[in-house]
């Protein structure tokens, strides 16, 4: 856990995710907007499925770490969450993904949040984040230049990159 304060005084705490988290998880959901939403998920995402809500919030903290950013003066409210799964079959390689609630979009708590599941993954054995994001995703493109390490891997196709990334040692 870590408390960060974001570029405009607001501090929050980053925790790993909990499966009581499961109901706040999903009103997070629905106050994210549209952009933010198909950005994440790629298309509109109304609701989490009960199955979906276990899969998020039931992790292990080794095949698939969960972290979610809580206002530190408000701790029963998500405003952001990252995750990385690892790769079946590929023990050094997981997928991550992150969301930020749309208020604090662009004060540094996405690269606090990447930073910190970085570190959890490599402490896991993780040595490479892979993703696939939108093109137009450019805040989630230049996020990934601030995780310690190199970009191995880009490739466009159509209106998605698939993008891998060595984590540094």
């Amino acid at each position: 856990m870590r408390i960060v304060t974001l570029s405009d005084g607001l501090q929050v705490l980053i925790r790993p995710i909990r499966p009581d988290d499961k109901a706040e998880l999903q009103r997070g959901l629905s106050r994210l907007s549209a952009e933010t939403v198909h950005r994440r998920f790629h298309a509109a995402k109304p609701r989490l499925t009960s199955s979906e809500l276990r899969y998020f919030t039931e992790v292990d903290g080794h095949d698939h770490i969960a972290l979610v950013a809580v206002e530190l003066h408000f701790p029963q409210r998500i405003v952001a969450s990252a995750r990385a799964v690892r790769l079946p079959g590929q023990a050094e390689t997981a997928e991550w993904a992150i969301v930020v609630a749309d208020p604090l979009q662009g004060k540094g708590l996405g690269r606090a949040m990447i930073g910190m599941l970085a570190d959890a993954a490599r402490d896991a054995g993780v040595r490479h984040f892979t993703a696939t994001m939108l093109s137009d995703n450019v805040p989630v493109h230049r996020l990934l230049a601030h995780v310690e390490g190199r970009l191995e891997r880009d490739v466009q196709m159509g209106t998605v990159h698939q993008v891998t990334h060595a984590l540094a040692a």
